[in-house]
């Protein structure tokens, strides 16, 4: 008996083996179900500059300078496929800045032009930043408010990220959602949208951009909202 015994751990052996192969197996056909083939892109080859209105309800554009925004770089423009910087006066309240940066093939995370990523560079402190949420066009819309301050004085700013079909808030949820979309088999295109307004007061600034946010998505199309507010079910 105890001459049979090597030979029952070599089955034992090739059992294992076999059974750890086909794990392996398995995982890597599930890879490639899972690998993102489809490409999902809202702004389907347009052009920010013609999607975004040069007028917005009462406000007008003007300038597409003065906006806080850090050098173009390489990373910058791995990243992004298109930035659209504008300056908005409708001659009674303090001019809007507004940033919209758009990646059509998001397999990373929209980082370089977050507020907390581009004002500290420059300059400014943040306060934190908390959720605020507000009526709009077919739905609700949550962003972040921070203000930046220095010695010259404060901007306040509200910001949102939309990746596919998602709406995340935290740099946390943005990587959840693509992920989520990579492992569905999607590679989500994604778009970070900046509002910020200069004023001594905290509560009028929000008040102004919530009004501008307001008339810029009843401003578009319902196809080109989705392209900033991306909402529904697949």
């Amino acid at each position: 008996m105890s001459g049979d015994k090597p030979a029952f751990d070599q089955v034992q052996l090739d059992r294992r083996r076999v059974a750890v192969g086909l794990a392996f197996l398995a995982a890597a056909g599930f890879a490639v179900v899972r690998t993102p083939r489809v490409t999902q892109d809202f702004l389907a080859g347009a052009d920010l500059k013609d999607v975004i209105p040069d007028r917005i309800g009462d406000w007008r554009f003007q300038t597409a300078s003065g906006l806080v925004i850090p050098p173009e770089d390489q990373l910058s423009r791995a990243l992004y496929s298109q930035l659209l910087t504008r300056v908005y006066a409708d001659g009674r309240d303090a001019p809007v800045m507004l940033l919209v940066a758009q990646s059509a093939k998001q397999t990373g995370v929209l980082q370089i032009h977050r507020p907390e990523a581009c004002y500290p560079a420059g300059g400014y402190t943040l306060s934190p930043a908390r959720p605020y949420q507000f009526p709009t066009p077919g739905g609700s819309l949550t962003d972040n408010f921070l203000s930046a301050t220095n010695e010259v004085g404060s901007e306040h700013i509200i910001y949102w990220t939309r990746i596919g079909r998602h709406m995340p808030l935290s740099w946390a949820d943005q990587r959840w959602s693509i992920a989520k979309d990579n492992f569905e088999g999607i590679i989500p295109d994604a778009v970070l949208a900046r509002i910020s307004v200069v004023h001594e007061n905290a509560d009028e600034a929000l008040g102004i951009m919530v009004r501008f946010v307001r008339s810029l998505l009843s401003a578009l199309s319902e196809k080109n909202r989705q392209l900033l507010v991306a909402q529904g079910p697949r």
